[in-house]
């Protein structure tokens, strides 16, 4: 007998997994009748469930859906199955969502590195358009960071997550309150929510977009915390940081907006209308005015291109372009953007959507690579707990797959979770295979650096096909 399964969601079905986090799990959906892709994040109902955990999702969804920008991530719907009738189906909220098939922004970014002046310039602008108007609504993000940056297919930045979202407004009477509840990622949050004393809500997030702009130029974050327990924060708070690297890289206009988007003082912090009149970001912008989708996603992967990584992800083997590629269900991911970014893989089976770049070929068999990633993962120095099971799994679309769950702790001493997949691949008739790394929870920069660690392993390295 069949076990439950998941609903159909206003006519979208769940189709595969492709990504999750805490407390969620997301699927891509389809509406075959409409030729329509979609998002599906699943937060499932246990027996544990509380009452309170309840009304955090309840809130998280009657904010989103009120939030209508080009620079927010659509709410689209949402059906909630109850515990009563887990026979049938899996229980939980289903919130359907716009698909961002562009995939994490800072998935795009090489670590240490960054982007180039004039693609921070593009983004950050998309950032602070889609956060003034969050909080024109009366509402404080709190939980800024580069996970919650999404690109749609036109590579069109998206603000999402408000699990951790506060009413702060109230836009009939114009009433502000101050909040309480100490939340968000420690690299990001707010100096102020170091105390026990209420804050004002808006600074709060000023500050998070200000390690976002620091992030997207330096690529990395600025700290562990903004605290005295932060070597780094406190070379800051004194001065000393801005004559090392990356800060003495950071030009001085760009340098003068992230000091005032991070004084300590939120009194004395720059408020977003601040913002918006900065010279840096004032300027004219050639690849707003241009908004040619694929010079975007060159301009963006440039440096991945340049260090290398982007030869890894998407080595051409067939010689054939991208445009002759057979991409599965349907084309909405395909758009000159996504093409452009390499978020099409070459699979056994033709080519398939995977919008991480985190991924690889090797000429080794499925088997053994596996276990030499995982024989790296969890040697001492590294310290990556791993999880993979006794015979491979077939996936959603029938294939054949090593599946090993992995976490641990990132330098920022920031938890990460996620999944390597390894799958067979042919290879100008030889068998190799193509390994996937989908991250779930963290930082996506030192995701991305844990790939590389993975591919320049002295095991695996001899073994790893380049472009």
């Amino acid at each position: 007998m069949a076990g439950p399964k998941y609903p159909k969601i206003v006519g979208f079905e769940l189709v595969e997994q492709i990504g999750g986090g805490g407390f969620a799990t997301v699927f891509r959906a389809v509406n075959v009748a409409q030729h329509r892709v979609a998002a599906c994040k699943l937060i499932m109902f246990t027996e544990e469930t509380t009452e309170k955990e309840r009304k955090t999702f309840d809130k998280e969804m009657r904010i989103h859906t009120a939030l209508k920008h080009e620079n927010v991530l659509e709410f689209m719907n949402a059906v909630i199955v109850e515990l009563k009738h887990k026979l049938i189906y899996i229980p939980g909220i289903y919130m359907l969502l716009e698909l961002a098939s562009g995939g994490d922004l800072f998935d795009k970014i090489a670590a240490n590195v960054g982007v180039s002046e004039e693609v921070a310039h593009l983004y950050f602008n998309q950032l602070i358009a889609g956060m003034h108007y969050i909080h024109e609504q009366g509402v404080c993000h709190r939980d800024l960071k580069p996970e919650n940056l999404l690109l749609d297919a036109a590579g069109t930045l998206k603000i999402t997550d408000f699990g951790l979202s506060a009413v702060f407004r109230l836009k009939e009477s114009g009433k502000t309150r101050m909040l309480t509840e100490r939340c968000g990622s420690l690299p990001y949050v707010a100096p102020e929510l170091n105390s026990d004393r209420p804050y004002h809500a808006e600074p709060i997030d000023v500050w998070g977009v200000g390690v976002i702009l620091f992030t997207l130029l330096a690529g990395n974050t600025p700290w562990d915390e903004p605290s005295a327990k932060s070597a780094e924060f406190r070379r800051y708070v004194s001065g000393e940081i801005f004559s090392e690297d990356p800060w003495c890289r950071i030009p001085y206009e760009a340098m003068s907006l992230i000091k005032g988007m991070l004084t300590v003082d939120p009194e004395k912090r720059l408020t977003l209308r601040d913002v918006f009149q900065h010279s840096w970001v004032m300027r004219p912008s050639q690849l707003a005015s241009s908004r040619n989708p694929a010079e975007l996603a060159m301009r963006l992967t440039q440096n991945l291109r340049e260090n290398g990584d982007l030869g890894l992800a998407a080595p051409n083997f067939t010689g054939k372009s991208d445009d002759a590629m057979d991409v599965d269900g349907p084309s909405a991911h395909k758009s000159q953007f996504t093409q452009s970014l390499m978020l099409f893989s070459q699979t056994q089976h033709g080519s398939r959507y995977t919008p991480n770049l985190t991924r690889f070929y090797s000429s080794l068999g499925p088997s053994l690579l596996i276990a030499l990633i995982k024989e790296y993962l969890e040697q001492p120095d590294v310290g990556v707990k791993c999880k993979l099971g006794a015979e491979p799994i077939v996936n959603e679309r029938g294939i054949e797959v090593y599946r090993m769950r992995i976490g641990g702790w990132d330098a920022r001493k920031q938890m990460f979770k996620g999944w390597v997949d390894v799958e067979k691949f042919a290879y100008r008739g030889e068998e190799g295979a193509f390994c996937l790394m989908r991250r779930d929870e963290g930082s996506p920069i030192s995701w991305r650096q844990l790939w590389k660690a993975i591919i320049l392993s002295p095991a695996v390295e001899p073994h790893v096909l380049r472009k």
